[in-house]
């Protein structure tokens, strides 16, 4: 077993599609620039390509102090402070990811999805036990719609802080350097994706769960941040986490 761990809170990020990691048009890669600046060396943000979930989950292993979830300590297990978001198929790893956490006993604080598509075999709506809160942004238009409702599977484990639904009918968003066969085929999906209030209100509650004692930079006003257009979050769960 190590003993260096990182006792830092961990953020991970997944992309969407085929999408690099590092890809700075696409707002998962943003939000972490944006983390990496108002909390300079003191939250660990990563992003990841859907498809590396296994180096995802490694390297939280290796933060928390150990090769492997069987060398874990339970207070290493306890003390764990880790962040998942993704949008697309990205959203749908943050709760497999999520998912293999419990089954070696690791909580998980937040999970945040945007326009969540699910893999063939995998549950992108159920939330396991193990996470604290999760959110759900989505738009049900075009050829690929977002995953409408997540639930708990434990509700007294779980809080879900709201299903958020965005609808860009009446106001669509440019995506100008996005590729035009997304911007033809994908056109909500992608729209959900460039809008900048909804990932400003992503980033918003990934800071609500980190100590604000280590932000260099204050996080931008959430006024109107669920609301895309004329059409609102969902009112039966839009909660938010500080009134839980």
């Amino acid at each position: 077993m190590r003993s260096d761990r990182d006792s830092r809170p961990i953020v991970i990020g997944f992309l969407g599609g085929y999408v690099r990691h590092d890809d700075a048009v696409h707002t998962t890669v943003q939000v972490a620039k944006s983390l990496r600046a108002a909390y300079p060396n003191a939250v660990h943000v990563q992003t990841f390509e859907n498809r590396r979930m296994s180096d995802a989950h490694e390297l939280i292993l290796s933060l928390l102090g150990a090769k492997s979830a069987s060398a874990l300590t339970e207070e290493q297990k306890r003390s764990a402070q880790i962040i998942l978001y993704g949008h697309s198929w990205g959203a749908c790893a943050v709760v497999s990811l999520a998912r293999q956490l419990k089954t070696e006993g690791i909580p998980v604080v937040l999970t945040v999805q945007v326009d969540s598509v699910s893999k063939a075999g995998r549950d992108d709506q159920t939330i396991p036990d193990n996470v604290r809160y999760a959110a759900n942004f989505y738009q049900d238009k075009g050829f690929i719609r977002g995953q409408p409702k997540i639930i708990a599977a434990d509700a007294s484990r779980t809080t879900i802080l709201g299903n958020y639904f965005y609808d860009y009918s009446a106001h669509p968003i440019a995506c100008p350097e996005y590729p035009w066969y997304t911007r033809f085929f994908m056109r909500s999906h992608i729209e959900i994706e460039c809008d900048q209030k909804v990932w400003q209100r992503v980033e918003n509650l990934i800071r609500e769960q980190l100590p604000a004692s280590l932000a260099v930079a204050p996080a931008a006003p959430a006024s109107n941040a669920t609301n895309a257009s004329a059409s609102n979050v969902q009112p039966a769960e839009a909660t938010s986490s500080r009134e839980q």
